[in-house]
């Protein structure tokens, strides 16, 4: 899966942006977050994604990202999306899925956040992400949100980006199941469970921005929050 690819500046006047491409498969062995941090601060510089399969990125200015443009991605059916329903059975209908950079930092995203969720929490899942892409207050792709913090360990929004294991996509069945999630949240699927939540953590853990922060669901082994304001 090696992938070279070429990041130009988004303008002359803004400073080199950091952005580390990964060749092969790396992900790590998890199949549930442990949390994701709402407190990582944002980078001054800007990249271009120009649909890479695979980019790592250091946390870009909301603002200055949402001017950049994003690769178109492949429409699945639209029946498919109109009739959703959160079980193994309706996904198992539905051919294999495909797609660009997002597509792909959705899926993976998905794969080592909740692939041991049911279909249910891995939709509830890609609702916060989908979510973050949609706030002024996050980066406006969702290859920059799940990678916002990434290259400073254990300071980055999605654990497994940052924890220093290597990331292994050990269960391709898993994988295209959660892909298949992906594409439907990428082509329109209502955002219907968490009630517009732009975080969330296991029972397991209890971090400190969880008391502050209104509890919108429960789904699996996660817990969901709207971030105030």
């Amino acid at each position: 899966m090696g992938v070279v690819m070429i990041i130009r500046l988004a303008r002359a006047a803004c400073s080199a942006a950091v952005i580390t491409v990964f060749a092969g498969a790396a992900y790590a062995d998890m199949s549930a977050s442990q949390s994701n941090d709402p407190t990582a601060t944002f980078d001054k510089d800007v990249a271009r994604l120009l649909g890479a399969e695979r980019i790592a990125m250091s946390a870009v200015s909301p603002r200055r990202l949402r001017k950049l443009s994003v690769p178109k991605e492949t429409k699945a059916s639209a029946p498919a999306v109109k009739d959703l329903r959160y079980n193994p059975e309706f996904l198992a209908e539905i051919p294999a899925a495909k797609g660009g950079a997002e597509w792909q930092c959705l899926a993976e995203a998905l794969y080592f956040e909740a692939r041991g969720e049911s279909v249910r929490g891995q939709f509830a899942v890609a609702e916060v992400i989908l979510n973050r892409v949609a706030s002024p207050a996050y980066p406006a792709t969702v290859c920059g949100v799940v990678h916002q913090g990434t290259g400073k360990r254990y300071a980055c929004q999605f654990t497994y980006t940052c924890d220093g294991h290597a990331e292994v996509i050990s269960e391709p069945r898993a994988f295209r199941r959660v892909g298949k999630v992906a594409r439907l949240m990428l082509d329109g699927a209502p955002k219907q469970l968490t009630e517009g939540a732009t975080h969330y953590h296991t029972k397991s853990v209890r971090p400190r921005w969880a008391s502050r922060f209104p509890r919108t669901a429960t789904i699996g082994v996660h817990h969901f929050y709207r971030q105030p304001g």
